[in-house]
């Protein structure tokens, strides 16, 4: 007899087909039928409540987050059961004794960073054996982040490799890439990999593509330059071979408003020419980064300790006021420095708690000085750890953007700070709830299919992403009338509304809407054969 069915559920399998109604059983794991009149030992009645594959989030920042709380609430209270991690360039595996410390420093503002946390890993075999040692409530990937893999051979020098180092860098990622990595990602407006040039991305990509991987750019500009931006990470495709998945396709700020057409043109024509292109985007308008990233990228050459000695320095600092005020920074994205849109999120000094909440305008307002000068003397007060929200989206291009043939969903969401961007508790319900239910941009089928089956595709997750007899059992059931995002800017941890039951692997993560703390989640590397499994 099977587990556990559910029974007179509405099914919307991943595929983007038609919903139907069924029994469907749980056995071993494995979704073991679908039918009408099935029999287990248990029974969820699911009359009027959607049963779909678990949601799979692209593009996560739980690097350090799922060590410290492996049952993560954030993400399967949302019915999430997979999620990407290694994203944006930077994360904490391959590393060695001279990096990591670097790189916790200018990660605090994405994970913090916890003094009692035992980094007992370097390669990325050993983080991912780490995040296995006692099980996790959702499954994780990983990507081999290129800033990294630049910072071990290159450190944080703003130089092409020799032909020596860049040889070093793809035997680097050949082995991220062996112990399950399941591709490359990139972060192109952060030190140290906005220092890459287009042909090392194309070798590197080069090495993804023959172990079956893709490239996850965090392109050069979401702002002035974001279309020629899109335009060389499709350019690396077409050269390397390698497929791409575009993380966080955004068109922000003013230069931007209603341009949204012009990126998914240059998708289309990708795909007509036969690239393997996908994107993610989150339903939300507010960006979510440090407030360090906003430097010019001259500003933080040499990692963390360097980016201060230049904060000290009369002469840097007025050429940093130019860049921000005058000219623009590529750290932000090309454009200058509205501080009315920067909002501070979070801060790592307790005395700095005040700014919580406060846009940088504000606090410039209330000392008298300029949007600049409060920026400047904010990075050196709290020594580059704080984090911010960046109002620069447009709701058409959020809209246009998710309705494209090669979307997915991503939450970009960070789970540090007072008060981190809502997407990190209310991506997933946000799309069920605002853009389908209330909006109508979406169909139920469309979005589930963006949030399972397309995702699940791109990562070659085995038997994963569908509900399908012999498939795994990671499934989520909700309330179609109720599901909603209940996160806020205000209040960016209140778990969603109408996600009512979430297995892993057939083992309730959360049920009657409240986490069960079990942990039979792990990591899911891609074998030799480009499966992830």
């Amino acid at each position: 007899m099977a587990d556990l069915v559910f029974r007179g559920a509405t099914v919307v399998d991943g595929t983007g087909a038609p919903q139907y109604r069924a029994d469907v059983t749980v056995t071993d794991g494995l979704v073991s039928g679908i039918g009408r009149g099935l029999s287990a030992a248990r029974a969820v009645e699911a009359d009027g409540l959607v049963l779909a594959p678990g949601f799979v989030d692209l593009h996560a920042h739980s690097d350090l987050a799922l060590l410290q709380d492996p049952s993560q609430p954030a993400k399967v209270t949302q019915g999430v059961t997979c999620e990407v991690l290694g994203q944006d360039g930077l994360s904490y595996a391959p590393v060695d004794d001279t990096t990591l410390p670097a790189l916790r420093r200018q990660l605090a503002g994405w994970n913090g960073d916890p003094a009692d946390l035992d980094w007992n890993w370097r390669g990325v075999g050993e983080y991912l054996d780490r995040l296995d040692s006692g099980g996790l409530g959702v499954h994780a990937c990983y990507l081999v982040p290129h800033g990294s893999l630049r910072a071990l051979v290159l450190g944080w020098e703003q130089r092409p490799p020799t032909g020596r180092e860049l040889t070093r860098m793809q035997e680097l990622l050949a082995t991220g890439l062996r112990e399950g990595a399941v591709g490359m990602s990139s972060g192109l407006s952060y030190t140290p990999g906005m220092y890459a040039g287009t042909g090392e991305l194309v070798e590197l990509c080069r090495v993804v593509a023959g172990f079956g991987g893709f490239h996850a750019p965090h392109q050069r500009s979401y702002g002035a330059g974001a279309l020629e931006g899109y335009a060389e990470m499709l350019e690396i495709a077409r050269r390397s071979g390698c497929p791409v998945h575009l993380t966080h396709a955004t068109m922000n700020f003013d230069v931007n408003a209603g341009r949204a057409g012009d990126l998914l043109a240059l998708v289309d024509a990708a795909l007509d020419e036969g690239l393997d292109v996908t994107l993610d985007s989150y339903p939300y308008l507010p960006g979510s980064t440090t407030l360090a990233a906003l430097l010019p990228s001259w500003a933080t050459e040499g990692g963390p300790d360097a980016t201060l000695h230049r904060l000290a320095d009369p002469d840097a600092r007025e050429r940093i006021r130019t860049a921000m005020d005058r000219t623009g920074s590529d750290g932000c994205h090309g454009v200058t420095a509205d501080w009315t849109t920067v909002q501070i999120s979070g801060v790592r000094a307790p005395e700095l708690a005040p700014c919580v909440g406060r846009t940088v305008a504000e606090l410039a307002a209330e000392r008298g000085g300029s949007g600049t000068d409060a920026f400047l003397d904010l990075l050196v007060r709290d020594r580059l750890g704080t984090t911010i929200l960046q109002h620069v989206g447009h709701e058409e291009n959020v809209r246009a953007i998710m309705r494209h043939r090669a979307h997915c969903a991503g939450s970009d969401g960070l789970l540090t700070g007072a008060r981190p961007h809502p997407r990190a508790w209310g991506t997933f319900p946000r799309y069920l709830g605002h853009y389908v239910r209330e909006l109508g941009v979406l169909t139920l089928e469309q979005a589930v299919a963006r949030m399972t089956g397309r995702p699940a595709r791109r990562l070659g997750l085995d038997r994963r992403g569908v509900v399908r007899p012999g498939h795994h059992a990671d499934l989520v059931l909700f309330d179609p009338e109720t599901v909603r995002d209940a996160a806020t800017f205000e209040e960016p941890r209140r778990p969603a509304v109408g996600i009512h039951t979430v297995l892993l692997g057939g083992v309730p993560v959360l049920r009657d809407g409240r986490p069960t703390g079990a942990l039979p989640g792990r990591t899911l590397r891609r074998n030799e054969r480009g499966t992830t499994v």
